[in-house]
């Protein structure tokens, strides 16, 4: 693989890390907060989710300005957000403006789950599209897994009892990989499809070149025949019958990836471990064992997105995430929450989600949409996907104060069989294919 496109895949693909650390740091500094602040349920459900409401902010405003100003300053800006975020936190000495500083945070997750993604899509060449777009997925767990990490190494070293510290520290962290992104961004170029779109051929074919384009001409031919085929719409709608297949493929794909009930569970995961009876560092630990799975079965899909193709990883998906819900839902339901038991079956789960709805969502988001409203079609999945995961983070608290684990895995069981037929039935492949093939494909009716 080409040394540039390989560094302007991994420098992008931070501000996938810094959104997997930012969304879920949070879960280890529930129950410290809680005491610092005497939150209730509701408030803590406002705590976790006002980072996500925000998110839905970053990633439906994030289009237009990516459009007009291009995806690498747009990544500049995710960076910014994300430092300004972690300081003030670490900082806040209120409860308002700590949530002020979240909500911060969030636009930069939302924009970020919409531009790292993208530029990567944009930048690689069919082949290895999957795989490179991957690489954002892949940075987001780990990102996960560091900060279920950060969050054992720093309860362990200030003690539990350090309430007004441990929490300051565990958001904080996170100044270090945010500067680090700032920083990165000036290695990499812009996108060659931003570029060929605002007439800026020759900057594109440079970029093409430094990252290997094996056929640079053809590439640049196909791209501005793509953009030349809207060019007399001026800036074109999304909102038009002929995206209407890829708007509902996105909209129902970034729903049901929140129905799976991931984020519920990587929020609040010391939570759930400690009501199984764990202590507050042995929950840590087990959140722990939930983000490294995560991060190995991410990375077992990432060898076979581009070979076996997206259906196959999300139907098997389905079917495990199903079977390991309804596991977890039962096992809380009649009573037994305590011990290994739930242990294994939310670990059976995360290996199920992140073999495909984790590794499968930004790549296809990134690639279902043409490459004139691309942004703004990435940004209407994301936008679905971050305004149900708030909603979900909001409720989670109070739902399980009031009925328990087991109905709520039960629960998202049960959306696990509408969403294995939509995939079955509706959902199309793109594995191998070029942008500008799919376009064709999607908008003038070959799916």
């Amino acid at each position: 693989m080409n040394k540039k496109l390989l560094l302007a895949t991994l420098v992008s693909a931070l501000g996938g890390f810094l959104f997997g650390f930012d969304t879920v740091v949070i879960s280890g500094t529930n129950e410290f907060l809680q005491q610092h602040f005497e939150l209730g349920p509701l408030s803590l459900g406002v705590t976790v989710s006002i980072a996500l409401w925000g998110t839905v902010i970053g990633s439906l405003a994030i289009g237009k300005p990516g459009d007009r100003y291009g995806r690498r300053s747009m990544l500049f800006l995710c960076a910014l957000l994300f430092l300004g975020s972690a300081a003030g936190c670490a900082l806040a000495p209120t409860w308002p403006l700590l949530l002020g500083f979240r909500f911060l945070g969030g636009i930069g997750i939302g924009a970020t789950s919409v531009m790292s993604p993208l530029y990567i899509a944009e930048i690689s060449p069919a082949r290895l599209r999957g795989r490179l777009v991957a690489v954002a997925q892949f940075n987001i767990v780990l990102g996960i897994v560091v900060a279920f990490f950060s969050n054992y190494l720093v309860a362990g070293h200030f003690g539990a009892e350090t309430i007004g510290v441990n929490w300051r520290w565990m958001l904080g962290v996170m100044i270090v990989p945010s500067a680090l992104f700032f920083l990165l961004l000036f290695l990499v170029p812009e996108s060659p499809r931003w570029l060929v779109k605002h007439g800026l051929v020759d900057r594109a074919e440079k970029v093409l070149e430094m990252i290997g384009s094996s056929d640079v001409r053809g590439e640049l031919s196909a791209i501005a025949e793509s953009v030349r085929r809207k060019s007399g719409d001026g800036e074109t709608s999304l909102f038009q019958r002929k995206y209407g297949y890829a708007i509902l493929c996105a909209v129902l794909l970034a729903g049901f990836n929140q129905l799976t009930g991931i984020n519920a569970i990587l929020y609040y995961a010391p939570t759930i471990f400690r009501e199984a009876g764990a202590s507050i560092d042995l929950a840590m630990l087990q959140a722990l064992s939930v983000g490294a799975t995560n991060m190995l079965f991410t990375v077992i899909a990432m060898f076979f997105i581009d070979k076996l193709g997206r259906k196959t990883l999300l139907l098997v998906g389905a079917v495990g995430m199903f079977l390991s819900l309804l596991g977890a839902g039962v096992h809380g339901l009649v009573g037994f929450p305590r011990g290994t038991g739930m242990v294994f079956f939310v670990i059976g789960f995360i290996a199920f989600f992140a073999f495909s709805q984790g590794a499968v969502i930004w790549v296809f988001l990134a690639e279902i949409f043409p490459n004139k409203v691309r942004a703004r079609g990435q940004a209407l999945g994301s936008f679905v996907h971050w305004i149900m995961n708030a909603i979900i983070g909001l409720v989670f608290p109070v739902a399980f104060s009031a009925f328990g684990i087991g109905p709520i895995f039960l629960f998202f069981a049960l959306m696990m069989i509408p969403f294995f037929l939509f995939v079955w039935r509706m959902m199309p492949e793109t594995k191998g294919i070029s942008l500008e093939e799919l376009e064709k494909k999607i908008v003038h009716g070959g799916v």
